[in-house]
């Protein structure tokens, strides 16, 4: 897959096929969009185009507003987008003067100039231009006038696609792991560098490793312990991760931590990929590191018992 950072670096193509949005999550309802483009594009012998936009239109339109918290990073959504055999993703930068223009500016200045656009797949409710006035209404009529084909996604599609990156964020903050997953269709995961910690977890004999996820707007699961898989190079290792504020030694900051079980390599500044399987518990506030220890050896058992086979 070819992937642009900007719609001016991007040169037109053959019978592009088009389709444009968010895709946070590049869950089961965006994979139907997805193959549909690639299919309409092998059909005409043109070739498959995603544009996104990277910031968030919310994080430029309403940059007081600090609460979006999304399912991937850019460079997870990428990484995604290309296992699925995309020809093109444009990551586009928003701005102000890219929501200012008209519904017609848009479909012809972007579209159909940068792009090439021959096919649209397009939902009902997808907005764009100033002040989200332009839509589906709009390139059913410019349609012809630019020489396009617009293919417009059911209603029920989308619905499905809009429940369920909702419900998505909702599990994973609610540490539904088992229904965010289903949804996904993989294992939700994040990214991000191991750091040095205080040492806590080697002290109790559960040595981990503290991930740091620079990206703010990234979604992080709810607190508790859960079953996970950690990739360091190529290699995949089981391990039990928690998510908290370490109540028990009075901590003030929230900790993602993984203990990797038959696992001893110092890692510190490596960047891994954690995988969430399953919940095992919420985060406690025990009565000491013996009683805290105590109940990290039964949660080991539990992880282990669910990711056996896996």
């Amino acid at each position: 897959m070819n992937i642009y950072h900007h719609i001016d670096d991007f040169k037109p193509v053959k019978k592009a096929v088009v389709t444009i949005g968010t895709f946070d999550g590049v869950h089961l309802g965006h994979r139907k969009i997805i193959t549909r483009i690639k299919e309409l594009a092998g059909m005409c012998g043109g070739e498959s185009v995603i544009l996104t936009f990277f910031p968030h239109p919310r994080m430029i339109l309403h940059p007081e507003d600090d609460s979006i918290k999304l399912i991937n990073t850019i460079s997870e959504k990428a990484e995604l987008l290309g296992q699925l055999g995309v020809d093109h993703l444009i990551i586009t930068p928003f701005s102000r003067d890219f929501s200012n223009q008209t519904a017609e500016d848009y479909i012809r200045d972007v579209l159909v100039n940068k792009i090439g656009t021959k096919k649209i797949v397009i939902g009902y409710d997808h907005r764009f231009g100033k002040d989200r006035r332009g839509g589906l209404d709009d390139l059913l009529h410019l349609s012809p006038v630019y020489g396009f084909e617009v293919i417009e996604i059911p209603e029920q599609d989308i619905n499905d696609v809009a429940v369920s990156s909702t419900r998505i964020r909702e599990a994973l903050l609610t540490a539904d792991i088992d229904l965010a997953n289903t949804f996904l269709g993989y294992p939700f995961f994040i990214t991000g560098k191991v750091i040095r910690g205080d040492q806590i977890g080697r002290q109790i004999g559960y040595p981990t490793a503290n991930i740091h996820i620079e990206e703010k707007y990234k979604l992080i699961p709810a607190d508790g312990i859960f079953a996970v898989k950690v990739n360091h190079d190529g290699q995949d290792y089981t391990g039990m991760a928690y998510i908290g504020s370490r109540p028990t030694i009075n901590g003030m900051t929230r900790n993602i931590e993984v203990n990797l079980f038959n696992f001893d390599k110092e890692i510190y500044n490596e960047t891994v990929r954690m995988s969430f399987y399953h919940y095992v518990r919420g985060d406690i506030k025990f009565n000491g590191l013996d009683e805290l220890k105590a109940q990290i050896a039964r949660d080991k058992e539990e992880v282990l018992r669910l990711m056996a086979g896996i």
